[in-house]
């Protein structure tokens, strides 16, 4: 079952300028704010805590990359949201049997997380994360 929505994520340019940016608008402290590098997607994230979910800014390590080609072709702005779930294995075959395919096959994201995401051609032009807390 879908719990809430984990974060909300921005590709951006320039990880330090939008960190400001969104420290002005949310009105958080720069310790609040979690900074790091994800491997398996080839990005520098910032998360910035608001309430219970998060903004996530992410700032591509090289051109070959998804963030990379998002931010060719469509320039800053949102990217996906991401929903969480307490079971990410019992979520794909629960969203498999209603017709929707994942991307690629479940891997390790931010913080540590279980992702995997739901093309936007199925999902009304959203890109769609399904994320599971670490073990």
């Amino acid at each position: 079952m879908i719990k809430k929505i984990d974060h909300i994520a921005i590709a951006v340019e320039n990880l330090e300028r939008a960190i400001e940016t969104f420290k002005s608008v949310l009105g958080c402290a720069s310790e609040t704010i979690i900074i790091e590098e994800v491997a398996s997607e080839n990005v520098r994230v910032a998360l910035i805590p608001l309430g219970e979910s998060r903004i996530e800014l992410l700032q591509p390590l090289g051109d070959d990359n998804a963030i990379a080609r998002f931010l060719a072709k469509n320039g800053e702005g949102m990217h996906h949201i991401a929903l969480e779930t307490d079971d990410i294995s019992h979520e794909t075959e629960r969203l498999e049997s209603s017709g929707l395919k994942p991307l690629g096959s479940q891997k390790e994201g931010a913080g540590g997380k279980q992702i995997i995401f739901l093309h936007p051609k199925q999902t009304n032009r959203v890109l769609l994360e399904i994320t599971q807390e670490p073990h």
